[in-house]
């Protein structure tokens, strides 16, 4: 028995891709790592992927990892002579139906974003690639020349010989008992073998992940889910060239193997594995072969590639995969423990994705940070929900049965709901709210008019869906009237202490150091310079401040604050968010109905934009924040929940004479687009900078003030951007939805972040960055001819720099 390490900086627990590719990439920076495999490499839910490799994802940054992965998997054998199967032969999708049809088109505009070469193929086009295959009912497909096929466990061995090559230590059949952890710092880690120091512990442990996780403080949201296919005998006119095929309107996915096919599914109706807990001794394991389970993904697959019929079976193979309640996979250091990394929750694309999250993980382990903004994929994405397993159980179940479904425009979850909820719930929905979730928190969407027989639920549609005409009116009253938008699910933090100014002046980028009732709208910087964060901070007292943020960025937000309080300040965070109810009373009647409610003076003269008062409605203590996001008169008004019903029933009675009416989430979002108001995890975040989004007016660069990010936005400054952000209108029959390819004079610069429709300048709306690495400027971007790419069709779009629409001047610009 080889002895192990008495230390290393970096301790990687499991085996799998994940892990060896981590350690790869560590090794290949100089870092000291050792990885502890339980059992054998590959030996936990490795060994039994299918191995497809495909790269096109809905966010250009995922895209870009899994991207990295074919450049690596293309070179690995040839660096570490270990063999890895790669084979670069394409990847085909099959469209076989017109709304499916409508869906690949946009996936190939998407690719196009992107920069990938994803090409449009009539259906004998695709059967010229893949002659096996029935086409008589396929409508089109979509052909990836650069997807490919690896052997899991070979390309996994490669691997760790080039982690080996470069330093790095790996030792098979060494159980981690625990991370020792001491005063909040990890000390080491103890084995059934011994003990190791280290510093810092990476757990891509799989399926194991959740358990060994939770035995430290650390939530790893991640179900194991059996997950069926077949590898046949070999079957003639199937050559080694074949591309994989993805035929989601069947359910089902193929490759090529030694002259034979693999294929799988994803069925609507999964069996979840087990209650969580895992079997003792559990390696190079399969389960039981549920043959009547599988056998309408075989009835589907028989319809499309008639010679399985006659074809021999090798094996079926059924093994637990780990899966999570969106679907994607989970990166980062966990917001509970400091120096605690995780990557799991693969979700059976762990081949394809393995070579760019182990480089990804390893940049965030050996510099704090990942190497570009992977928010869909970060483990701060969760929340409280998060932490019950029947919960998880639940959504998981139903992101798994999704996979292959239609990816309709704002789908909404409907598993494990409702989950938190507003105290006005009940009263929400019986005036026609159709309620979205956002981490967990149930949020109006829109208002059905039930008086006039409209349905109180979403209809999804690649067209215009059924709540457009509803969201138009919401967004009309908003910009004639007014509207109260239920906005409790709010993050809300509370900022104390003797440092608290001290300690926010370092973590904003702009001037929080205000007098008492001052409201600050503020992004926090990285040292890229890149936007972490994107909220408002009211100062309450000389020693408070009142922090919101959005519903989504609750973990996320609250881990950056608490982690970037310098040492030695006395200044504590706390998550306040279940304590306060939110309603957003907006539009240019706002001023007459709160007027009505309350006491205090509410007059432009008193209450100036940008300030934040308590006064009294309804017997409660509101803290009143004048701000927008929709570009209307209007205040937050915040208060315990309890208060709810009384407030929001004394707004309404106000309001009967001033025209005031409910309105939703996706009311906001057609406004916001009208305003050019930038939204985190879209416009903004961890790779676009302040100068780039346009926000450079909020950055205290001209103070003498210290904060973090200062030098690279002072640098930037000076030598000019290289993207920035702008907001196009179009027809108002183009349907946008995010993500279209922006063309200046012919030439691709970029893509949409977000796309809706303005319904008071009547246009299509979106917004994205202009980019050029020649750099851009004022001149730059509007001497430009626009198209926009929308589902492979060029439109002409005009551009603008400045809001579309500006109530001070009673003007739209469209």
């Amino acid at each position: 028995m080889t002895s192990l390490p008495s230390s290393s900086k970096v301790v990687i627990v499991g085996g799998g891709i994940v892990g060896c590719s981590t350690a790869y990439h560590l090794a290949k920076m100089g870092v000291e790592v050792v990885l502890l495999e339980r059992k054998k490499l590959t030996s936990g839910t490795t060994f039994h992927a299918a191995g497809l490799v495909g790269q096109a994802r809905s966010n250009a940054n995922v895209t870009q990892l899994l991207g990295y992965s074919i450049d690596l998997y293309k070179k690995l054998e040839a660096e570490t002579g270990q063999a890895t199967g790669w084979k670069m032969n394409g990847g085909l999708r099959l469209a076989c139906n017109e709304e499916r049809w409508t869906e690949v088109k946009r996936q190939a505009t998407t690719a196009h974003s992107f920069g990938l070469d994803m090409q449009l193929l009539s259906p004998q086009e695709a059967q010229d690639l893949w002659p096996l295959m029935d086409i008589g009912d396929v409508v089109g497909a979509a052909f990836l020349p650069t997807d490919g096929q690896a052997n899991p466990s070979d390309i996994t061995l490669s691997l760790a010989k080039g982690a080996r090559m470069a330093g790095a230590q790996i030792f098979e059949d060494v159980k981690v008992l625990s991370v020792d952890i001491q005063n909040g710092v990890i000390r080491g880690v103890v084995t059934e073998q011994g003990r190791i120091d280290c510093e810092k512990v990476v757990v891509c442990a799989g399926m194991w992940t959740r358990p060994f996780c939770a035995a430290h403080g650390v939530n790893v949201p991640l179900v194991p889910v059996e997950h069926q296919y077949i590898v046949t005998e070999r079957i003639e006119g199937v050559t080694s060239t074949l591309p994989t095929l993805r035929d989601p309107d069947r359910l089902t996915y193929w490759k090529e193997e030694v002259g034979g096919l693999v294929m799988g599914g994803y069925e609507p109706n999964p069996k979840l594995w087990r209650d969580g807990s895992l079997p003792p001794g559990f390696h190079y394991t399969l389960l039981d072969n549920d043959f009547d389970h599988f056998t309408p993904i075989m009835e589907l697959a028989l319809g499309r590639v008639p010679a399985l019929e006659r074809a021999g079976v090798k094996q079926m193979i059924n093994g637990p995969e780990s899966f999570t309640p969106d679907g994607m996979f989970i990166l980062g250091e966990a917001p509970e423990q400091r120096n605690f990394f995780v990557g799991a929750g693969f979700n059976a694309f762990g081949i394809a994705s393995g070579g760019g999250a182990g480089m990804a993980l390893a940049e965030w382990v050996a510099k704090g940070q990942a190497p570009f903004d992977l928010w869909p994929a970060d483990i701060r994405r969760f929340g409280r929900p998060h932490f019950d397993t029947d919960w998880i159980r639940s959504r998981t179940y139903e992101a798994y049965g999704k996979h292959y479904t239609m990816a309709w425009p704002s789908e909404e979850h409907h598993s494990a709901r409702p989950c938190r909820k507003s105290p006005l719930y009940d009263t929400l929905k019986a005036d026609g709210a159709v309620f979205g979730e956002k981490l967990g928190w149930e949020r109006p969407n829109w208002f059905a008019d039930l008086a006039a027989g409209e349905g109180q639920a979403d209809v999804y549609t690649f067209q215009r869906p059924n709540w457009h005409d509803a969201v138009g009116r919401e967004h009309r009253a908003c910009r004639e009237a007014a509207v109260l938008f239920d906005q409790t699910s709010f993050a809300k933090f509370a900022l104390k202490g003797p440092d608290a100014e001290a300690a926010l002046q370092w973590i904003a980028a702009n001037d929080v150091g205000r007098p008492v009732g001052s409201l600050t709208y503020t992004q926090m910087l990285n040292d890229r310079g890149g936007i972490e964060a994107d909220l408002t901070v009211v100062r309450r007292a000389r020693d408070e401040y009142y922090i919101v943020t959005g519903t989504g960025f609750a973990t996320r937000d609250f881990d950056w604050i608490s982690r970037n309080i310098p040492a030695g300040m006395n200044a504590q965070l706390f998550d306040i968010t279940s304590a306060h109810a939110v309603l957003s009373l907006m539009g240019p009647r706002a001023r007459d109905i709160l007027q009505a409610v309350t006491r205090a003076d509410v007059s432009n003269a008193a209450f100036p934009f940008g300030t934040a008062q308590t006064i009294g409605i309804a017997g409660c203590p509101v803290l009143a924040m004048r701000v927008t996001y929709v570009g209307e008169l209007g205040w937050e008004l915040h208060f315990p929940v309890e208060y709810a019903s009384a407030v929001y029933a004394a707004l309404h009675k106000a309001g009967a004479a001033h025209g005031l009416r409910n309105a939703g989430y996706r009311a906001i979002e057609t406004l916001r687009l009208e305003k050019g108001y930038r939204a985190w995890g879209a416009e903004i975040g961890p790779d676009h900078t302040p100068d780039e989004a346009g926000l450079g007016w909020a950055v205290k660069l001209k103070k003498d003030i210290p904060f973090r990010g200062r030098e690279a936005v002072a640098t930037q400054r000076a030598t000019g951007v290289r993207k920035m952000m702008a907001t196009f209108t179009t027809a108002p029959d183009v349907i946008l939805s995010g993500r279209e390819t922006i063309y200046r004079d012919g030439t691709r610069v970029g893509w949409l972040s977000s796309g809706g429709f303005g319904h008071t300048l009547g246009l299509s709306i979106g917004m994205g960055y202009v980019r050029n690495p020649e750099g851009v400027t004022t001149d730059y971007v509007l001497s430009g001819r626009y198209e926009l790419e929308v589902a492979t069709v060029r439109v002409p779009a005009e551009v603008s720099l400045a809001p579309l629409y500006d109530p001070k001047m009673l003007r739209v610009k469209g």
